[in-house]
């Protein structure tokens, strides 16, 4: 694959994410949600990141390392900040579920509808910066 393949491939993973966050989101089911959320992000970075150094991202999951070394950190606002700490537990705990419950409580469908509108906000402003 070249470069444009890798980015193309990156993005269009992220943007099904998206999709998938929506559908859990309709269905109730948000752990789930945030959780492909956080996929969605997680891609997009990646996909930036062959965009600026041409070159493979690294293999971690923390979105604000992720945006540091794809040199976005410095265009990231406060509230993506705290959106990127919101969701990063979420990507753990789909998988290793000790406090499911916990994080479930804090989750409830006003607040999960607000974390997906703010992360459908950053990836439509990084599909911008893709095209470029």
């Amino acid at each position: 694959m070249n470069i444009k393949q890798k980015i193309d491939y990156w993005t269009n993973l992220a943007i099904d994410n998206c999709a998938t966050a929506k559908i859990l989101l309709d269905n109730d089911k948000h752990l789930d949600a945030g959780f492909y959320c956080h996929q969605a992000i997680e891609k997009f970075f990646k996909a930036y990141y062959w965009y600026i150094n041409k070159s493979k991202p690294p293999y971690i999951h923390n979105l604000i390392k992720l945006a540091e070394k794809s040199n976005l950190y410095k265009q990231i606002t406060d509230e993506q900040i705290k959106l990127f700490d919101l969701l990063m537990p979420l990507n753990i705990e789909v998988r290793y579920p000790d406090s499911k419950e916990e994080i479930l409580k804090s989750l409830s469908k006003e607040r999960s509808k607000e974390i997906y509108s703010q992360n459908e906000v950053f990836c439509k402003w990084i599909v911008q910066l893709l095209n470029q």
